[in-house]
């Protein structure tokens, strides 16, 4: 069924498995590319007026930590030389949060989209994307859940064991975001073992292959979230 005419496009992007720096480079890229058009349009032209873009890719990484502007390094609890010798890189970005893994296996995604055109609230922002994982595992079976000052989706919640299955942390610049959410779909959770994930230590991180006890098609992963980011959004790809 066609959409609205009132929906934003999005171009989307497959990035497959690619390092982590050279995905942040092109967030960088793109988002330059948007926040030039509006600082050369000037202050008082509509944001509908100026021919920003949005963009979502997704990916997966080789393995990395990274951490967040806020972050405390202290929770990376190996040396440099242990990571080296797991192949395990390691970046302090400028998104918020703390710091968090990435892997092969795990569903990254980085919206870089212009809020101005959609709604100017970055609390409006992380908690649809939070819907969307929770509309996703719910496809699944999976009852996904908020907890209070703990950004992402987890699941358990209310219970003694509640467990963080997607990490979220995000950079805005004049209303257009980078970085995005990394959900747990078949990762290696020993990785988390090496930090505090998210600086969180008295709560565990779990994934979808070990809630549902099989690994689980990626393809399909991807296909179930692009559409319900667009829903929730209220946007189609271009």
């Amino acid at each position: 069924m066609p959409l609205p005419d009132s929906y934003q496009r999005v171009s989307f992007e497959d990035l497959g498995l690619i390092r982590y720096k050279e995905a942040w480079d092109l967030q960088e890229s793109l988002l330059r590319v948007n926040v030039d058009m509006k600082l050369a349009a000037g202050k008082h032209t509509l944001p509908g007026e100026i021919p920003t873009r949005h963009t979502l890719l997704f990916c997966e990484h080789p393995h990395v930590y990274t951490l967040g502007k806020s972050g405390d390094l202290s929770h990376v609890l190996i040396n440099e030389e242990q990571r080296a010798a797991l192949g395990i890189e390691y970046y302090h970005i400028n998104r918020g949060g703390d710091i968090t893994y990435h892997g092969p296996g795990q569903l990254v995604g980085y919206p870089v989209f212009d809020l101005e055109k959609l709604r100017t609230d970055i609390g409006w922002y992380l908690r649809t994307l939070e819907e969307a994982i929770i509309c996703l595992l719910a496809d699944y079976g999976i009852a996904g859940g908020r907890i209070s000052g703990a950004t992402g989706v987890w699941v358990g919640v209310g219970s003694d064991n509640p467990r963080k299955i997607c990490a979220m942390g995000v950079r805005c610049s004049r209303w257009v975001t980078m970085h995005g959410f990394a959900f747990n779909v078949n990762t290696d959770l020993d990785y988390f073992g090496h930090i505090v994930p998210c600086g969180i230590s008295d709560k565990g991180v779990t994934s979808l292959r070990q809630e549902l006890g099989h690994e689980v098609e990626m393809t399909e992963v991807k296909t179930r979230l692009k559409a319900h980011l667009a829903e929730l959004f209220e946007y189609q790809y271009t």
